[in-house]
């Protein structure tokens, strides 16, 4: 990836206006710069604020950041609001993060509850609960809030590996405990952002992801370059564990900029997995090569398959290889090879494409578990593993959404994070009975508190014509009994990329929202996964135009339905939903009266230089090629703001030590439309300084950025959030 920035950098050509000797400007005013992008010019008039520890960049944020906060803390009826969050937020009850269990009853999970700021880690054994981790205990000396990244259980459950960060920068150091006695036995391990971390059969050591350690005078877009799957055992340094797996390995094809490397260890054989993950794309390359030379550092890969394949996920047992794929089959399919001899193309296809999407695959030890998502919700698939049987779908006790939890090859059956729009998540054991029979039964590990009454609130799901005439799916949520005569304030949420879909889920929170007679409405464009691969493609690089074309045809529905009103509609996207959101408000700013752009992708030009730039290349695309940069300024909300427009109010929210999203775009964005908009509405820029993309928020980071957003969006809505 260096050389492709460089070839793309050789094509600028700046010219900056200059200073003006006697009195350098304030960060908050334009310092026009134009550069030459084959044969376009484009406009960047806050490129200086990029520059986030300039003194001068530093005291304008602050600034704007008080500025919202006074802003924000005046609306009527703030107050009342956070105050309901809060409430909703104790009396939401126990929330769980990642479960998995191990043989001997052993359960592993992370645990917020009523009275928690931060998720914790716990063991629980024969009905007993322990306390593993504690992440508030180790951030109260420093004072910076601290959560743990992602944990990995050894497969007897004799350690647990973890990672940690602080700030929200999920710039994670990683640890092992010793679950017997609570004793560290590594860490912490720098660079260990995104672990992958997979352990021996026994239990004596562990592959995981290591980012190289950066030069001095690397690139922020240098930071993921080059990062390597080595073996660390147990008892020894770290530092000096060998590679296992890199872009340096002979044979093996790996892109040093955009890849990911991870080893995964076949349980039971004497084979190992090589996994390399292209940036974003959700498309596997695999390679093969005995373990032990694996551990050792020698292993000499064999290809198995590449991207082209489709394969987005797979599973083992013994040498049987499980690969779910869309290749041929844009719904996706599972088939069946073998880890010695890998062989998608000649593969047994064991469930063929249907209507649904299948989305997930799971393996206990009885059986294979597929979800399927049939409209906007999921069915659970079982197949089991002696072969001869088709899969049957398993009933589940609602119609929603759900997540693996507790997945284990040694284990029968599986768990199930299950939630529905109206409906808190609840953990279910998915277990076969002696005769064959599958029962679903409430683990009662998750204790949500108060639960919405039946018939309080009513889900409507449609599919909405775009732009195009294709159907787009749309979920609409309010209180029983909404009259549709255009009073209602209503919220429009859509993220739309990597193939994502946003399934039915419950949050405690929004109940402020509904309570107040709120509408709270989910898109799922073009770019999502709703209807499988020819859905997501349809809103990818150069298709992307159609994201948010079809979110603004899902806006102007509400309007012509009668949920609501353009004065009184919001709009919220976050992360890469910032994409979607801001070009439909730049696109449409007559449909909207007020956005929410939450840790937004907001300068696509100029996305690809900061240090999560090149892996998400293959999702946006690259300023290397003139197709590439049309279509990045074709999605660049920055680069599609005009003078004298009148703009709705906008709310853009940021943690400073954000490690997906630069928090300069969010500042750029901020300035421009402050710069541009002639409606005379609040362009307000929100920044959380011990905050970063969102994971590892505390409960109290969590409850005052909802307060705030939900306030200022029913503010501009009604002129009070009450």
């Amino acid at each position: 990836m260096i050389r492709l920035l460089l070839s793309a950098a050789s094509l600028l050509v700046a010219v900056a206006a200059p200073a003006s000797p006697a009195k350098a400007p304030d960060a908050g005013s334009p310092r026009p710069v134009v550069e030459a992008l084959h044969g376009i010019e484009v406009a960047d008039p806050f490129r200086h604020l990029e520059n986030v520890r300039d003194p001068a960049v530093a005291a304008w944020m602050r600034a704007r950041s008080r500025e919202a906060r006074r802003t924000l803390d005046k609306i009527p009826g703030r107050a009342a609001m956070a105050s309901d969050v809060a409430r909703l937020m104790a009396d939401a009850g126990t929330r769980l993060g990642e479960v998995q269990r191990r043989p001997g009853g052993r359960l592993f999970y992370e645990k917020r509850g009523a009275r928690d700021d931060q998720f914790r880690l716990y063991l629980r054994q024969g009905g007993r609960e322990r306390l593993l981790v504690d992440p508030q205990a180790l951030g109260r000396p420093r004072g910076t809030p601290h959560a743990i990244d992602y944990f990995v259980a050894s497969p007897q459950g004799r350690y647990v590996a973890f990672g940690l960060s602080a700030g929200g920068s999920e710039n994670a150091r990683l640890h092992v405990v010793d679950t017997r006695s609570g004793r560290r036995v590594l860490g912490p391990v720098e660079r260990a952002q995104y672990g992958n971390v997979a352990w021996l059969d026994d239990e004596s050591g562990f592959f995981f992801t290591r980012l190289r350690a950066p030069a001095a005078d690397a690139a922020p877009a240098d930071k993921y370059a080059g990062s390597r799957a080595v073996f660390v055992r147990l008892g020894a340094d770290p530092e000096h564990a060998p590679v296992a797996l890199s872009f340096e390995s002979p044979g093996v094809a790996i892109d040093e900029a955009q890849d990911s490397p991870s080893v995964l260890p076949v349980p039971g054989t004497r084979w190992a997995l090589g996994l390399v993950s292209h940036g974003t794309d959700r498309e596997l390359a695999v390679w093969v090569a005995p373990l032990a030379d694996a551990v050792a550092g020698t292993a000499r890969w064999r290809p198995a398959f590449g991207r082209e394949a489709g394969v987005t996920a797979l599973e083992t047992a013994g040498e049987r290889l499980f690969l779910l794929s869309h290749l041929g089959a844009p719904r996706s399919r599972l088939l069946e090879t073998s880890v010695a001899a890998p062989d998608p193309a000649g593969a047994r296809v064991l469930v063929p494409e249907g209507e649904g999407v299948l989305t997930g695959l799971a393996r206990g030890a009885d059986a294979l578990y597929l979800r399927r998502r049939d409209g906007s919700a999921s069915s659970l698939l079982r197949l089991p593993l002696d072969g001869g049987a088709a899969p049957t779908e398993v009933a589940l006790p609602l119609r929603g959404a759900f997540e693996f939890a507790g997945a284990d090859p040694g284990l029968p059956g599986v768990m199930l994070a299950l939630q529905g729009w109206t409906e808190p998540e609840r953990l279910w054991s998915v277990a076969p009975g002696a005769d064959g029979a599958v029962t679903v039964t409430d683990t009662r590990l998750l204790r949500p508190g108060r639960t919405p009454a039946a018939g309080r609130y009513v889900v409507r799901e449609v599919l909405v014509p775009g732009h195009d005439g294709v159907r787009v799916p749309l979920a609409i949520v309010h209180r029983a009994g909404l009259k549709l005569d255009g009073r209602a304030p209503a919220l429009l949420w859509g993220y739309a990329s990597y193939g994502m879909t946003d399934e039915p889920w419950f949050s405690a929170t929004r109940l402020a929202w509904l309570d107040r007679g709120g509408v709270f409405a989910v898109a799922n464009p073009r770019g999502s996964g709703a209807f499988g691969q020819d859905w997501y493609r349809g809103g990818l690089r150069e298709t992307k135009p159609n994201s948010w074309k079809d979110f603004i045809a899902t806006a102007e529905y509400l309007v012509a339905e009668g949920y609501t009103t353009p004065a009184r509609l919001g709009a919220w996207g976050a992360s890469a939903g910032g994409v979607l959101v801001g070009r439909a408000i730049t696109e449409r700013p007559d449909l909207f009266g007020a956005a929410v752009l939450s840790v937004g992708a907001l300068d696509m030009v100029r996305a690809e230089l900061e240090p999560n730039g090149p892996p998400n290349i293959p999702e946006f695309g690259s300023v290397a090629t003139a197709d590439g940069l049309r279509a990045l300024l074709a999605m660049s909300s920055y680069h599609q703001v005009r003078d004298g427009v009148r703009y709705p109010a906008v709310l853009l929210t940021h943690g400073v030590n954000d490690a997906r999203v630069e928090v300069w775009q969010s500042l750029k964005m901020a300035a421009r439309l402050r710069q541009a908009t002639a409606s005379g509405k609040p362009v307000l820029l929100r920044l959380d300084y011990a905050g970063g993309h969102g994971g590892g928020a505390t409960r109290a980071q969590q409850a005052a950025e909802t307060a705030d957003i939900y306030a200022f969006l029913r503010w501009q809505a009604t002129g009070s959030a009450r």
